[in-house]
């Protein structure tokens, strides 16, 4: 059998053998090892000193010597640490009240957080297993179909490849030597553009089919409202915000009110109305974000390149004798033939700096740079977005009521917080400000301030991130190893060729 035929085998027996079972990694470098035994084998030599050997510890030494893999520890470590903590289920109880109104509210609300848990994992395996135990049995026993409530679970928990801080992306980036950043940037839009298709088809199917997502009992939506806001809002408004403003503002009749047997303060009141302020702020930073980056930012990274473009340059100062001052200060010893050859081999490069810095040349002075800033387009659409949050905010806050102030609050407590983190870690990476590396020990060290405060960090569960840390992340450098093997043995058969030219 030929090389490129050897090569082809190899194709096939990857799809054989991995569903069989055996892992990926191991399936890989198995049969680079196989193969490339057979095809570096030299008869005069033992079957020891066989070069598929050096091959095999040459790329295991680079994937260990591979800076981009640094950050996979440490993004996993992230997404493990906010696994223990059991951050999930509350963040799966706000999203289903949130969405309660909307056709299969469940399968929606386990899309999303399948979203959000892609975003801080980055791992396939952990999205699928945790959303298994949190959302499947809720949604059977509402009366789903087995297959909307499996398919919405799986298909969730792939987004964490396509979506940044991806673990694969990484991975990718080393093995086709990309740039982390860019892949990142690059993969955001279609990630959050597919979970966006998933939602409209899970809606659109609840809506033609009700039968596969019946609509939950009204016990399952109704949300629980604190025993004081109801005196506030007869004491002040109905409107939440009007209420908490005026209580802030005004305290004395707020200040009397004990329901429950819990007695109103003046810090309650504080907390609560940065509660309800908080989608305002997040919007505001979300578009000052944008125009800082886009405008101000731009404009000085513009103002000093043109400050370096108008700087006085260096006087320039004549060389064409300086190698020939230099051959006459040259040592004696050295023989006359150096010495012959040595202005010779420097006239022609005197000749070409001549022709560098000669005056027409000179008299242009420095290219101008190019037009920095954003299109005209931007101010258009910015303040066109701008408009439009304003007012779906103004109709929010004009509908707040103590139902939606009460899903506010679980929101703010358990999807902003990750959702902050999960922003962090990207703008820090996509503005260039860290590399992926510093920015996943941000998300790792954030995670821990996260399970830190919601208190549910314990040493039993550090323990248990930190050994599945470090066996995920074996399994993925071994890929890595295993992937590359075989590529390289592969190439080695002529089976790249045989594609090339297929």
């Amino acid at each position: 059998m030929s090389g490129p035929a050897l090569g082809l085998t190899m194709l096939a027996l990857i799809v054989i053998v991995i569903m069989m079972g055996f892992p990926t990694a191991f399936t890989l470098m198995g049969l680079g090892m196989f193969f490339g035994f057979f095809a570096l084998y030299e008869p005069s030599q033992p079957w020891t000193q066989n070069h598929i050997f050096d091959l095999m510890v040459q790329r295991t030494y680079g994937a260990m010597t591979n800076d981009t893999l640094i950050s996979i520890p440490l993004f996993v470590l992230m997404g493990y640490v906010m696994e223990r903590g059991a951050l999930v289920d509350k963040m799966f109880y706000s999203v289903q009240l949130a969405f309660r109104r909307v056709p299969a509210s469940l399968a929606v609300a386990t899309l999303i957080i399948c979203t959000f848990w892609g975003i801080a994992s980055g791992l396939v395996g952990a999205v699928v297993v945790l959303m298994g135990v949190i959302a499947f049995n809720p949604m059977l026993k509402a009366g789903y179909d087995v297959r909307l409530a499996s398919g919405v679970i799986t298909a969730g928990g792939t987004l964490g490849i396509l979506i940044p801080p991806s673990v694969m992306i990484i991975v990718y980036a080393a093995v086709a030597g990309q740039s982390v950043v860019k892949l990142y940037a690059s993969a955001m839009f279609p990630g959050f553009f597919l979970s966006l298709l998933y939602l409209i088809y899970i809606v659109g199917w609840a809506l033609i089919d009700p039968k596969i997502a019946p609509p939950l009992p009204e016990s399952a939506t109704k949300v629980p409202v604190a025993a004081w806001v109801p005196p506030l809002q007869q004491a002040y408004s109905r409107n939440l915000l009007v209420s908490l403003i005026a209580a802030v503002a005004a305290p004395a009749r707020a200040l009397r009110i004990e329901a429950g047997g819990l007695r109103v303060g003046y810090a309650m009141l504080l907390k609560n109305l940065g509660a309800a302020l908080s989608p305002a702020a997040l919007v505001a930073a979300t578009f000052w974000g944008t125009w800082w980056y886009v405008v101000i930012h731009q404009q000085e990274g513009a103002e000093q390149i043109a400050q370096v473009a108008a700087a006085p340059a260096a006087p320039m100062v004549p060389i064409a004798s300086a190698p020939q001052a230099a051959v006459d200060e040259m040592p004696q010893e050295l023989g006359a033939g150096a010495a012959e050859s040595a202005p010779s081999a420097s006239s022609g490069k005197a000749e070409e700096i001549e022709q560098l810095g000669s005056p027409e040349l000179l008299k242009q002075g420095p290219a101008a740079p190019a037009q920095a800033g954003p299109a005209p387009e931007f101010y258009t659409w910015f303040w066109i977005s701008t408009g439009a949050a304003a007012l779906l905010l103004a109709f929010y806050y004009w509908r707040l009521g103590a139902e939606q102030f009460e899903v506010l609050k679980l929101l703010t407590s358990s999807v902003m917080p990750l959702g902050i983190l999960t922003i962090i870690v990207l703008a820090v990476i996509l503005f260039g400000i860290t590399t992926a590396t510093e920015s996943a020990a941000v998300g790792a060290a954030g995670a821990f301030m996260l399970a830190i405060q919601a208190r549910t960090l314990t040493w039993q569960r550090v323990k248990e991130s930190v050994f599945l840390t470090a066996k995920t992340t074996a399994m993925v450098c071994w890929l890595f190893v295993g992937s590359a093997l075989f590529s390289a043995v592969f190439a080695l058969l002529g089976g790249q060729q045989l594609i090339e030219r297929w």
